[in-house]
């Protein structure tokens, strides 16, 4: 049996993570391709409640050291009983961010030293790398005037507006530095142009069916 394929969903807040990770499922499995959709921080029952944690507004402020390692306690986890079982079984993983996410949230946002995430990824994920990633992305004003209709804020989504600037910035360097792994979706444009910028990132793992 073949190794399955991991694809990663990235972005900042109100780019339309959720609408296109519905669809990439449903084109895997028009495809015949069976996948396991999953999410970080969270897939199991601890890295969830360690989301809880992350998300939650304290009277204890979390410090970003704090943060850091809560992620990649979640993300250990969450490869050891969700990721590498079900890629080991050949079905693909869809997963809603990863470690994208830490370069772009921890790194970018909470300016903590590149180094450091780069010793903890290495440290949690060994050779585990996303086949593909896909990085939606929108201008932060775009993206915080679509998030502010979903309501209430959780304590990632009560950012400032300069948190979240320095967030995409990381995220676009992260794009420029592995532009073969990281495909840049234009998130701002009609849906129907969005997905099939998804569709024609995705086809070639598809085709090597």
């Amino acid at each position: 049996m073949s190794r399955g394929k991991f694809i990663t969903l990235e972005g900042g807040e109100g780019v339309g993570k959720t609408t296109n990770l519905v669809f990439i499922k449903d084109y895997l499995e028009h495809h015949k391709i069976s996948v396991v959709v999953t999410r970080e921080p969270g897939g199991t029952a601890l890295a969830e409640k360690i989301r809880l944690l992350l998300l939650d507004a304290h009277s204890e402020t979390i410090t970003e050291q704090a943060e850091l390692l809560l992620v990649f306690a979640a993300r250990s986890q969450h490869i050891k009983h969700v990721i590498e079982p079900a890629l080991a079984q050949g079905k693909w993983v869809l997963c809603d961010r990863f470690t994208d996410a830490t370069y772009a949230y921890q790194g970018g946002g909470r300016n903590m030293r590149i180094s450091t995430i780069e010793s903890l990824e290495n440290l949690v994920q060994g050779a585990l790398r996303p086949d593909l990633t896909l990085l939606l992305d929108a201008p932060v004003e775009v993206g915080m005037h679509r998030a502010k209709k979903r309501g209430s804020f959780d304590r990632f989504e009560a950012e400032t507006i300069n948190f979240f600037e320095h967030v995409r910035r990381a995220y676009l360097l992260q794009a420029e530095l592995y532009p073969e792994r990281i495909k840049l979706i234009r998130a701002n444009q009609p849906l129907s142009d969005v997905q099939n910028e998804i569709v024609d990132a995705m086809r070639f793992l598809v085709r090597n069916l």
